[in-house]
Parts: structure tokens; sequence; C-alpha cells
């Protein structure tokens, strides 16, 4: 939602990474943003601009004194207009000239043109990553500019060798753009912290306690506190999932190891938004061996595991945090989620029933307040529940109800 309607340059350079950068367009024209592609003459020995064009459409450029419209100049145009350029890959030559200020092609002149955010993707062979002149010239542009540099990742390159200097995937391209672009929103300061994923209670030394949770809304919470500029760590426990570009990230497993990572990242905190499923009961001993199969049942004792959001709100200056639950019920949800928002003295909870939401990319969920605000929200894609929730959050920040930390 963030790239909704924004200008987005992306320049394509000679590497053999090229064709993936078919895929960043793709990618930032279905989140809603408007693509202009500019092509080095090397990156059209790889792909075609028809290519581009066909994704975008709109008109691929690649001659340097290229007029987009009549009595426009191309790069001036270009590089005013633009919300964000990236870079994608972003090779040797191209690291050089930007941190040298050269401009000698209709790419190089719209980035020294700019004063948009630059994102570079950089994809060579690995001497040329790790050779001190490339890595000097990263180190000048992010001393000079306004630069976020995604990748690169380490991989099977076009050499046949293994080693860093392979272009980052697409997906992560697009999200350090949304970064890029969020750094000055609205919540710009705000520092969020938000748990995510089911925890996992050791049984013996291979088995343990869990629950279905995917973490997808905890991850998606994430990426939109970070796309309107806050500070974010997630601390999650087992996922799947990748990590959101940006967003400082503390793994954990247990309810126990939740507990110390929440109060230690609360400290400095406006936010806390516990989006985890955190296991109620673990095992009161955990075998040190494997627990064999026997000719009869198995009977476990389990003990209550600390109650994170129930502690938070106990802690001296608590008030001061904003503090945002989850009520996962499969009966009276409204009564219990009324319930747990009294209990546990928080904000806004926000109550589901799990059964038709753990491992799915979508929800239906109620949002209740402190203030008596109860909104039921219809069946939504986890990102845009994400979205309703951090729109809430921001609304009351603004209207000035909670105390400004």
């Amino acid at each position: 939602m963030i790239l909704e309607g924004k200008n987005i340059v992306l320049g394509v350079t000679g590497g053999i990474a090229a064709y993936k950068s078919v895929e960043v367009a793709s990618r930032l024209v279905k989140a809603g943003a408007l693509v202009d592609v500019i092509m080095t003459a090397s990156a059209q020995k790889l792909v075609t601009p028809l290519t581009f064009q066909a994704i975008t459409h709109r008109p691929v450029v690649t001659e340097m004194f290229a007029l987009l419209a009549e009595s426009e100049i191309g790069h001036v145009s270009l590089a005013q207009r633009a919300d964000a350029l990236v870079v994608a890959p972003a090779t040797a030559n191209c690291l050089a000239k930007l941190a040298g200020g050269i401009a000698d092609d209709m790419l190089t002149t719209t980035a020294l043109a700019t004063e948009a955010p630059l994102v570079l993707a950089p994809a060579m062979e690995s001497h040329m990553w790790t050779n001190p002149l490339t890595q000097a010239n990263v180190a000048r542009l992010r001393e000079l500019r306004d630069v976020t540099l995604v990748g690169p990742a380490c991989g099977r390159l076009a050499s046949g060798a293994v080693g860093p200097g392979r272009m980052s995937e697409p997906w992560e391209i697009v999200d350090a753009m949304r970064w890029a672009l969020g750094r000055t929103g609205p919540l710009k300061g705000r520092r969020a912290v938000v748990t995510a994923g089911g925890t996992r209670e050791p049984l013996d030394p291979i088995r343990y306690l869990g629950n279905r949770s995917s973490g997808q809304m905890g991850y998606a919470l994430a990426r939109r506190l970070r796309d309107r500029g806050a500070p974010v760590t997630l601390i999650t426990a087992p996922t799947s999932l990748p990590v959101p570009i940006g967003v400082a990230c503390v793994t954990v497993e247990t309810a126990e190891e939740m507990y110390g990572a929440v109060l230690e990242a609360i400290r400095d905190a406006d936010l806390l938004i516990m989006a985890a499923a955190v296991a109620d009961y673990r095992p009161a001993e955990v075998a040190e061996q494997k627990i064999k199969k026997g000719e009869t049942g198995l009977t476990l004792d389990l003990t209550p595991t600390v109650d994170i959001l129930r502690e938070v709100g106990q802690l001296p200056g608590a008030e001061g945090l904003i503090k945002v639950g989850f009520a996962a019920e499969t009966e009276d949800l409204i009564a219990n989620a009324q319930a747990k928002l009294a209990s546990k003295k928080l904000d806004l909870v926000v109550a589901n029933d799990p059964r038709k939401a753990m491992g799915s990319e979508r929800s239906q969920v109620v949002l209740l307040s402190a203030e008596g605000r109860v909104e039921e929200l219809p069946e939504l894609p986890k990102e845009e529940v994400a979205e309703r929730i951090v729109d809430w959050v921001e609304r009351r920040i603004q209207q000035g109800t909670w105390s400004d930390r």
C-alpha cells in the first residue's frame, strides 16, 4: 500500500541478473506503483526493452537524450517526479559511477539529478564485490547519499562459483523499497515491538508442545509499522517466514525466552503488539533423553507459562506503553475478549476464532478498545487486517489519547 501511486524509476544495468529485474518491475506494478524503466546499453543485450514495456505499460528509456514528452528533458523529468530510484542489478561499474558522480548515460544522469531515495541491489562476481575499490565505492555512497543497499546474497553465480555477489530476490528488493519510502512516515520515531509465531515448550530433546500459528499476522504487522516509519523489533518464535527488510529480529523458542526478550525490547518502546501465540502451559519437567513409546498412555504434568501481557501491564511506567493484544477464542468471542482487555490493561484487543485463521492468509477479527468501541471487520487478507490495526494505532497517537513518551 505504501507503493500505491508512487513514481518508481527502475534502473537496469548489464548484469546477468537483469532477467530477475523483470519480476521486480512486475511486483512494483502489482503494488500500484507507476514504474519507469531505464536500461543501459549493456542491459539491452540481456533483456529487451519490450519485455519491461509489456510489464509496466510505459515506454522504456534507453537513450541519453530521450524526450519523454514534448519539451520534457528525460533525465530531469524522471529525476524530479521519482519517489524512489532502484538499480537492480547494480554492477560494479554502476556503483563506481554513482560513487564518483559520473553521468555518462541516462541512468547515472538521472541518479545524479534526483533527490529521491536510492535503493541499490548489487550483483557481480565475488572477487569484484570484495575488491577494496568496490567496497570503498559502497562506503562513499552510504556516506554521501540516502542509499539503501539490499544484498548481495551468497549463492551460485553465473560463473559457476559460489560466494557473495548474487542479486537479492525480487521480493527483497521491493521490500527494501517499502522500507526506504516509509522511513519518514507518520510513525517515525515511534519504537514498536511486535511478537509473532507460536512458542515451543520442550518435552524432551526432540519433541515439544506447540500450536498451529504461522506467524503471518505478526510479520504483517511488523511490515506495516515499518512502512509508516516506526523502528520495529520483531520477536519471533520459529516460523518459515522471511524477516522483513529493515526490521530488527530477535528469535526465541519458549514463552520464557519471549518474556525476557519483550522485557528487554520495551525499555525504550512506545508500542507493544503481542501477536504471538504463546503457549499457556509447559511440561513441568523436560526429559533429558527421548521419551520411548510404551504400551500404555503417557501422562504429562503441565505447569502454567508466564503471562507476558499481564506482567508487562504491572511494570512501573507501563501506562505509557501502548499495548495491543490478541484474543484467540473458540466460544463467547466478544465476552472473553472484553475480559482480556480489562484484566491485562490493554489499549486494544484483536479478537478472532483461531480455527478460521491459523495457517490461513485471511482472517476475520473484531477490534475492541479500552474506551468501549467495538469494530467488526469483514474477512480480509492478513496484510489488510494488519493495515487496519496500524490505522487504529496511528489515529489514537494523532488524537493524543496516549502519553507522548
